[in-house]
C-alpha cells in the first residue's frame, strides 16, 4: 500500500509555472534542492494520460496515486510524437534507468511544482512502494499531531527555462496602434429631465424606407497636407495655340451717326400743344419737392451700410463668428514649446512678435537643465507674407515670459526672463529688412499701409538671429520668473522715493516689472551717474570687447543694471507678502490707442536721422519739475486671485527710518485662481478688466466697495482676456479647453454672448489689432505653440450709434447699485447693533424695590400657597367644607 497522504483541496491554489527542458542537450530538472534527487517533475497532458492509462481521478486517485509504466511504452511514445511527447524532457533519464518499469506518481498538491513526477531510481521506487518502518517514538509523536494541522513549507526558487513561448505571447497580444480619442458629451442643466416625444413615421412616405445621413466636414479634425509625392518629368511644357480667327454668329447692327432734331415749325407746334403744357404743370410740383429734399438730405449716403448696422444691433447672427485667417507654427524647433506672450508691431502692419518657452514643469527644467542650455530662447517675428519662416529671431539668456515694444521707438524691445532678468534688444540695424519685407523692396510712403499678405514673400528665407544688447544683474533683480512688464509713459518719470516728475527727455526711459518673488521693480535705462570724462569711455571700450553684431545702445546696463526702486506688497498682519502676476498703471490705456502718433514719431525720427536712445550717456537729470496732482496708484493681480489697489510711493518708517511700501488702499479676493489679465479699457481710463480662475470681473477706479460686474463660475478655467479695440462693451476671454468666450455687455451681462472653439488646447494669450477701418484681427496663442490669426466679424468690430453712451450708462448704474448696497449694509449693521443693545438691557435691567413692596409680594406669595394647600387637601378628601363655609378635618 502507498503511504497515506493528506487530502487537501487544490481549488483556488495558484499553480506555479511549469519548468521544462527545452532540448536534449539541456539536463532535466530534479528536486535535489529539496533533498530528493531521484524525483523529476513532469507535466502530463490529457492525451498523454489517456495513452498511458494514468487519467486523474480515474486511473490515479488519492488512494492509489501512482502508476508503473514500462520503458518500451515510453520509447514508443517518444518515437511517435518526438519532441511533442511529455516525456521528452526526461528522455535521457528513461534511457539510463536500469529497470523495466518506472514509477509515475500523481502529485495532487503540487508538492514538487507539477501534476506528476517520475522516480528515476530503483531505490526510490522501493522506498515509495514499501516505506520503511517508523520507530514507535515517532509513531507516538505522529499520533499526537492532528491530521488537519497545516504545515508551512517555504517555497523553493527554481530556474526558469525559456522555450520560446514569450515570443508567441508577444505576437498574440493586442496592442493599440492608434491614439485614443476622448469625447465628452454634455448638455445644459436646464435640459435635465425634459420630456421626450417620439413620433411615428410612415415607411411608405420615404423611398425604399431609407433615410440618408449625409457626411459633413468636421473643422476640428481637418488634416493639413504638409508633404505630397508628385511625379515630375523634365520636359518643356506643351501649349496649344490656334492661328485662325474665332468665328462668331453674324447679326445685324445699326449705327446712328447724326442726331435727329425737330424743325422750327415742329418746335413751335409742340410748345403750343396741350399735352406738353399739362405734363409740365403736373411734373413741376414733384421736381420742386425733389430739389428741396436734395438740399435738406445727403443724397450720396450709403443706405445699405446703415441698414446693415441696424440689423446687427437687433441680434443678426449672420456674421458673428471669428474666422481663421492664418496660423504660424515654428517647425524648426526640436523641442515642444508654448507661446507665452504676443505683441503686434506698433508701426508695421501685419508683423507680429511672439515669445516661446519650453513646456516643462520646474522639476523637469531642473532635470533637463543641461539640454535646455543648448536650445536658444527666442522671440520670433512672423510676417503675413511668409507663414513658415520667421523674419527675425531675438536671442535671450533664458525663456521669455513677457515683452513689450517701446512706445517711443518700436526698434527697442524689453523682455522678462524666467530667471528674473530683464533683457533689452535694439533692432534698429535690421529695421530696413523688415520694412523691405513689408514693402516688397520699395520705400514709398504708402508701403506701410499695404497688406503684407498680398505681396510675394522675399526669396531669402534665412532668419536672422539677433543677440540682446543688455541684461540686468542677477544678484540685484528679481529672484523668480517675471510675469509682467510695462514701459512708463514719456510724459513723466519717477525717482527712488516714487515721486513723479516731468520727463524732459521726451522718450520712454523707465520700466516697471512684477515677479513671483512678491516684488514690483521700477527700472531706468539711463546710467545712474553721467559719464562726463572721456577717459572712462576709452577704458571701457578697451576692457570690454563688443561683438560686431551687437549695438552698443545699452552697453552701460549689461550685467550691472539694477532696479531704481522696489515695492513689496505686504499682507500687514503676517510676515508673508502678496505674489503679483499682473499690473495695470494709470497710463496703460495710451498703448491701446491707434498708431497715428507712432507713425508720426517714426517719420520725424527718420527725418532727423538720429536716435535719442543712442545718446543716453547723459544720465538722469537731477533738477526736475515735480507733478503734484499725478495719480500714483495702480492695480495688481496676485496668484491667490486677489485684486489689490495700492500706491507705488514709498514712505519712511517712523521707528526705523527706512523706506517702506504703503499699505494697499483696497483689497478684494474675487477670483478663485491666479489672475492672468488685468487691463484698463481703451475707452474708459477708470474701467479695469480682470480675468483669473473661473470668473471675470470689471472694476472702476475709485469705487472701493467691490467690482461692478462679477461673472459666475465658468465651465472651464479662464487663462487670458483682452478688451475690444473698437467696441467699448465687448471683450474676449480665452479658456483652457481652447474656446474663446465673447462678452457683449449690450446683449448679456450675466454670461458670454457666444463661445467659439479655436484649438484643442489651452489658450495662453489674446491680442486684437486694427488693420484698417474695414478689417480687424485677433491673435490667439495656444499651449502647443501655434499662433492663430482670426478675423473679427463686422458685428464685433463696428460699434453701434449709441454704444458708448449705453455702456457708460450701464457702468454708472452699477456704481449707484453698489452705493445703495453699501448704504443698506450700514443700515442693517446699525439696526443689528440697536437690537443687541435692547436685548442686553433686558437681561441686565434690575428693578429697585422698597422694603414695603418686598413684604407685600412675600405676603401675597404666602397666601397663594395657603390657597393651593387647601385645594389639594379638599381634592384628596382630607378636609370637608361645612355649610357655614368652615373646614373640618376627616379622621
Amino acid at each position: 500500500m502507498a503511504p497515506k497522504q493528506k487530502k487537501k483541496s487544490s481549488r483556488g491554489k495558484k499553480r506555479p509555472k511549469p519548468v521544462l527542458a527545452a532540448s536534449e542537450d539541456m539536463e532535466p530538472v530534479n528536486m535535489e534542492s529539496m533533498g530528493h534527487p531521484e524525483i523529476y517533475p513532469l507535466v502530463l497532458t490529457t492525451k498523454t494520460q489517456e495513452i498511458f492509462n494514468c487519467r486523474i481521478d480515474e486511473d490515479v486517485t488519492d488512494e492509489q496515486p501512482y502508476k508503473l509504466i514500462k520503458k518500451e511504452d515510453i520509447f514508443e511514445d517518444l518515437r511517435n510524437r518526438a519532441a511533442v511527447s511529455d516525456f521528452h524532457p526526461v528522455k535521457k533519464i528513461v534511457q539510463e534507468y536500469p529497470g523495466n518499469e518506472l514509477l509515475l506518481v500523481y502529485d495532487k498538491d503540487f508538492k514538487y511544482g507539477l501534476n506528476f513526477y517520475l522516480i528515476a531510481t530503483e531505490e526510490g521506487k522501493e522506498n515509495y512502494l514499501n516505506p520503511p518502518e517508523v520507530p514507535e517514538e515517532q509513531e507516538e509523536y505522529k499520533e499526537h499531531i492532528p491530521e488537519d494541522v497545516y504545515i508551512y513549507k517555504p517555497p523553493v526558487s527554481k530556474p526558469w527555462v525559456s522555450l520560446g513561448s514569450e515570443k508567441e505571447i508577444e505576437e498574440e497580444s493586442v496592442t493599440e496602434s492608434t491614439k485614443q480619442i476622448t469625447y465628452m458629451i454634455s448638455r445644459k442643466r436646464s435640459e435635465f429631465g425634459a420630456p421626450i416625444k417620439f413620433s411615428d413615421q410612415n415607411a411608405s412616405s420615404v423611398k425604399d424606407a431609407y433615410i440618408e445621413c449625409t457626411a459633413y466636414p468636421d473643422k476640428n479634425f481637418t488634416l493639413k497636407q504638409l508633404e505630397k509625392d508628385v511625379g515630375m518629368q523634365v520636359i518643356p511644357q506643351i501649349k496649344d495655340i490656334s492661328t485662325q480667327t474665332k468665328w462668331t454668329y453674324p447679326k445685324n447692327a445699326t449705327t446712328q451717326y447724326y442726331p435727329r432734331e425737330f424743325s422750327e415749325e415742329e418746335k413751335e407746334t409742340l410748345k403750343q400743344s396741350k399735352p406738353l403744357v399739362d405734363f409740365l404743370n403736373n411734373a413741376s410740383i414733384s421736381v420742386e419737392i425733389a430739389l428741396q429734399q436734395n438740399e435738406i438730405m445727403n443724397t450720396f449716403i450709403d443706405d445699405w451700410k446703415y441698414l446693415a448696422e441696424e440689423e446687427g444691433t437687433f441680434g443678426d447672427k449672420t456674421d458673428t463668428y471669428l474666422k481663421e485667417y492664418q496660423s504660424f507654427t515654428d517647425l524648426h524647433s526640436p523641442m515642444e514649446k508654448m507661446i507665452t506672450c504676443v505683441s503686434w508691431h506698433p508701426t508695421i502692419y501685419g508683423l507680429i512678435a511672439v515669445s516661446v518657452a519650453v513646456r516643462l514643469s520646474f522639476e523637469d527644467r531642473v532635470h533637463f537643465s543641461d539640454k535646455l542650455l543648448l536650445q536658444p530662447s527666442l522671440i520670433l517675428f512672423w510676417s503675413f507674407s511668409d507663414p513658415i519662416h520667421p523674419q527675425l529671431m531675438l536671442e535671450s539668456p533664458d525663456d521669455i515670459f513677457c515683452f513689450k515694444f517701446c512706445p517711443s521707438d518700436p526698434n527697442i524691445i524689453a523682455g522678462g526672463c524666467i530667471n528674473g532678468q530683464i533683457v533689452m534688444w535694439d533692432i534698429t540695424a535690421h529695421a530696413d529688412r523688415i520694412e523691405n519685407i513689408k514693402a516688397g523692396g520699395s520705400r514709398s510712403k504708402r508701403a506701410t499701409l499695404k497688406p503684407m499678405f498680398l505681396l510675394e514673400p522675399e526669396s531669402n528665407k534665412e532668419a536672422m538671429y539677433i543677440r540682446h544688447c543688455a541684461v540686468s544683474s542677477i544678484e540685484n533683480g528679481h529672484k523668480k520668473v517675471i510675469t509682467d512688464i510695462h514701459w512708463l509713459s514719456d510724459t513723466f518719470e519717477i525717482n527712488r522715493m516714487g515721486s513723479v516728475f516731468e520727463n524732459r527727455s521726451g522718450i520712454c526711459c523707465q520700466l516697471v516689472t512684477c515677479s513671483a518673488d512678491c516684488t514690483i521693480c521700477f527700472w531706468d535705462i539711463r546710467p545712474q551717474k553721467p559719464l562726463t570724462p572721456q577717459t572712462t569711455e576709452k577704458k571701457k571700450e578697451e576692457s570690454i570687447e563688443i561683438p560686431f553684431d551687437v549695438p552698443s545702445t545699452f552697453l552701460h546696463l549689461d550685467l550691472s543694471w539694477k532696479p531704481l526702486t522696489k515695492v513689496r506688497l505686504s499682507k500687514g498682519e503676517t510676515s508673508l507678502d502678496h505674489c503679483p502676476t499682473k499690473i495695470s498703471l494709470n497710463e496703460d490705456h495710451l498703448l491701446c490707442k491707434t498708431q497715428d502718433k507712432m507713425l508720426a514719431q517714426s517719420k520725424t525720427e527718420k527725418a532727423e536721422e538720429m536716435n535719442p536712445y543712442h545718446n543716453l550717456e547723459s544720465g538722469m537729470a537731477n533738477l526736475l519739475k515735480p507733478i503734484d496732482d499725478f495719480c500714483t496708484k495702480f492695480f495688481v493681480g496676485t496668484e491667490e486671485g486677489e485684486v489689490i489697489y495700492t500706491d507705488w510711493k514709498m514712505e519712511k518708517d517712523p521707528e526705523t527710518g527706512r523706506l517702506m511700501s504703503k499699505k494697499p488702499v483696497s483689497h478684494h479676493t474675487i477670483h478663485d485662481g491666479t489672475v492672468h489679465t488685468i487691463q484698463r479699457s481703451p475707452f474708459y481710463n477708470d474701467i479695469i478688466l480682470t480675468v483669473g480662475g473661473w470668473n471675470v470681473a470689471i472694476w472702476k477706479e475709485g469705487v472701493m466697495t467691490g467690482p461692478l460686474l462679477q461673472s459666475c463660475c465658468a465651465p472651464k478655467r479662464y487663462t487670458s482676456g483682452h478688451w475690444s479695440l473698437t467696441r467699448p462693451g465687448v471683450f474676449y476671454i480665452g479658456r483652457e479647453d481652447g474656446y474663446i468666450d465673447i462678452w457683449d455687455l449690450l446683449e448679456k451681462t450675466h454670461e458670454p454672448a457666444q463661445s467659439q472653439n479655436i484649438c484643442i488646447t489651452m489658450i495662453t494669450c489674446i491680442k486684437p489689432w486694427i488693420f484698417s477701418s474695414k478689417q480687424q484681427f485677433i491673435a490667439t496663442a495656444d499651449y502647443y505653440g501655434t499662433l492663430h490669426i482670426l478675423e473679427i466679424p463686422w458685428t464685433l468690430s463696428r460699434p453701434s450709434t449709441n454704444e458708448m453712451a449705453s455702456v457708460n450708462h450701464y457702468f454708472e448704474r452699477e456704481v449707484k447699485h453698489l452705493e445703495y448696497v453699501e448704504q443698506r449694509k450700514k443700515i442693517r449693521e446699525q439696526e443689528k447693533k440697536e437690537m443687541e443693545l435692547e436685548m442686553a438691557k433686558k437681561k441686565v435691567k434690575t428693578y429697585q424695590k422698597s422694603k414695603e413692596q418686598m413684604q407685600a409680594e412675600l405676603k401675597m406669595d404666602y397666601e397663594n400657597y395657603l390657597e393651593l394647600e387647601k385645594t389639594v387637601l379638599i381634592n384628596l378628601g382630607l378636609i370637608k367644607v361645612t355649610e357655614k363655609g368652615s373646614y373640618m378635618e376627616v379622621m
